[in-house]
């Protein structure tokens, strides 16, 4: 089984050139061994100082993009409450769809994928009136629609926002990276989110050069199942050529750590 690194908020890693890492040095993480226990979401205010997740066999890291690369879960908030507004999605109030930011942390770490959190939301919550459907939407097609344009509109708004210049890579990421390449561990990026805005922030946030430098890439188009599904990390451990043990996932979120390779 592969190990888990799992992020919260600000951090610094470090990374030995010699065959095995360094202890991470980390603030508000939890770092767990994927060994089929039980998993009870971290403390923000934990700090842990550990070395447990690294072995002299790693020979492969593989990052998480949104909340690893960079602190995106504001970012993607933003993109799908202007999609609400944008199309006059309204539920149970008058006002138009607005997931809060403590809402939207919980539906992170609950579902995996921006449609699966949308249809599991008007599951929950309600289909919704919207500018495309007068009348909430009730037959499968409909609501297929539905979710697709909202999602196609939310990934446009999203890039716009990555395109704006103001965001940047997460501390530590850009540094991890390089001394992992420079030690001889191959690297890889695997997001659930599309394939082209996964491609927007990796070129803007580290750059065309690590980008082409990584071993393999892919993002939710590539697999039929989301995350917490291990379709993704399985086939990122294949093209690697690396058994799933030797590889070390970064992720930020429990859905993330819930996947079992």
């Amino acid at each position: 089984m592969a190990s888990s690194l799992l992020i919260s908020h600000s951090y610094l890693l470090s990374f030995s050139q010699s065959p095995t890492l360094f202890p991470f040095h980390l603030k508000t993480t939890a770092i767990k061994q994927r060994q089929r226990q039980h998993y009870s979401p971290p403390s923000r205010h934990l700090n842990i100082v550990s070395s447990s997740a690294a072995s002299a066999s790693l020979e492969a890291l593989i990052f998480d993009c949104d909340g690893v690369i960079l602190e995106s879960e504001h970012l993607h908030r933003q993109a799908y409450n202007d999609a609400f507004a944008h199309f006059n999605v309204i539920c149970s109030s008058s006002l138009p769809l607005n997931w809060s930011p403590d809402f939207y942390d919980v539906l992170q770490n609950r579902i995996g994928g921006g449609k699966p959190k949308m249809r599991w939301y008007f599951k929950e919550h309600g289909w919704p009136s919207s500018n495309l459907f007068e009348k909430p939407p009730e037959d499968d097609e409909s609501r297929a629609k539905l979710i697709d344009t909202l999602q196609d509109w939310k990934t446009e708004r999203y890039k716009e926002i990555i395109k704006s210049g103001t965001v940047e890579p997460r501390p530590g990421v850009l540094r991890l990276m390089d001394e992992a390449k420079a030690a001889g561990k191959k690297l890889a990026v695997c997001s659930a989110a599309t394939k082209s805005s996964v491609i927007l922030c990796l070129e803007n946030l580290i750059g065309m050069e690590r980008f082409q430098g990584l071993d393999c890439f892919l993002a939710g188009d590539d697999v039929k199942e989301k995350k917490p599904d291990p379709s993704i990390y399985v086939t990122a451990s294949e093209r690697l050529g690396v058994s799933e043990r030797d590889c070390l996932v970064v992720e930020d979120s429990v859905i993330g750590l819930q996947v079992d390779i």
